[in-house]
């Protein structure tokens, strides 16, 4: 097979293991999935309601359909025509790339960060500029702006970060956007249960701020992303996009979800108020666990990683071994905030095991 030679030696995304599939192997009733930073509570039933409601499967979809858009920038603050679709905050990364980065051209990534920047870079016949974080994980202005050449076309940076869960300073953020003269690439798929919200930088015209339907909104599935985008720039964007980006299901269930606020705060508030009773209980047991402002703790264990996860899958609960992210350690894992008792599960667990 004449495969390009770069796809010969790339490392592809790999997804946690499934529930299923430890069930198997481990001869478990009961399992927790707890790697993949999922909704716990699913989304709002009005969402899958209009999600179910769509029948004309044979009919293609709208391409850029205004509606989604109108009533994401009534969420969001901005207007319509600054709004771009995708598959999920990975459709409009890709874009992204085929828009700003060709051979030899640099890609500044802060690390460590979300695997799928380095995939796509390298996909791209990109350079990745790894740019070391500060010892709390956020990025270091004065670093990152003293790595653009002039060859540097795209600057990533994930808030709140995955996998490490920080939330990024808004000055710190605005000198890179204002020095450094390049695209920046702003990931907010976890915004909503931040208490950061980055939507004002949104304003220059070299942002682009990206979010998702996947994880507050619980419809990861359904890969419904969206971005804030310079308004000159959507007519390149839908050049470089597929034809047809969002099922009209997906629209719905999206339109639904952005209508139903209760639903979604609920599931703010109770990941939120999860998230820091298990720091809390995690601190009790002397486990070095991350402040975060996500929907997962980033935890640096005394174990090698492996170990570590093999433990608690034998245990029935399932995290992320995030040593294959590059500038992770080899004892770094990530924990997803469940439901309460699936939390407790975990807590139990980490407690026999410490």
């Amino acid at each position: 097979m004449m495969v390009r030679e770069s796809i010969l030696h790339l490392d592809g995304y790999k997804a946690g293991k499934s529930i299923e599939e430890v069930r198997m192997k481990y001869g478990l009733e009961k399992v927790v999935k707890l790697a993949s930073n999922e909704n716990p509570y699913g989304p709002s039933p009005k969402a899958i309601e209009a999600f179910k409601s769509f029948d004309s499967l044979h009919i293609y979809p709208d391409p850029d359909p205004l509606d989604l858009r109108e009533k994401i920038g009534e969420y969001a603050g901005v207007e319509a025509d600054r709004i771009t679709l995708g598959a999920g905050v990975d459709g409009i990364l890709e874009n992204m790339f085929k828009l700003f980065v060709e051979g030899g051209n640099e890609v500044i990534i802060p690390v460590p960060s979300f695997p799928y920047y380095h995939i796509l870079t390298k996909l791209s016949g990109g350079v990745e500029v790894r740019v070391s974080r500060r010892e709390d994980f956020t990025v270091d202005a004065t670093e990152v702006l003293n790595s653009i050449g002039k060859n540097t076309r795209l600057i990533i940076i994930c808030s709140p970060n995955n996998p490490t869960g920080n939330s990024e300073n808004m000055n710190e953020l605005k000198d890179i956007i204002e020095d450094g003269g390049v695209m920046i690439f702003i990931d907010e798929a976890y915004a909503e249960f931040s208490s950061k919200n980055l939507l004002d930088l949104a304003q220059y015209s070299n942002v682009i701020l990206a979010r998702t339907f996947s994880k507050a909104f619980g419809l990861a599935n359904l890969r419904i992303g969206y971005a804030v985008i310079p308004e000159e720039l959507r007519k390149y964007f839908l050049k470089v996009s597929t034809p047809f980006p969002l099922s009209t299901p997906a629209k719905q269930a999206a339109i639904a979800a952005l209508d139903d606020r209760e639903y979604l705060k609920m599931v703010v508030d109770r990941t939120v108020a999860e998230r820091e009773t298990m720091l809390r209980e995690l601190k009790k047991m002397g486990v070095r666990a991350f402040p975060s402002e996500s929907n997962f703790i980033f935890i640096e264990t005394e174990f090698d990683s492996a170990y570590m996860v093999e433990e608690l899958l034998k245990r029935g609960i399932i995290i992320r071994d995030c040593s294959g992210f590059t500038g992770c350690n080899s004892n770094h894992v990530r924990v997803s905030v469940g439901k309460k008792e699936e939390n407790d599960m975990f807590l139990e667990a980490m407690g026999e095991i410490y």
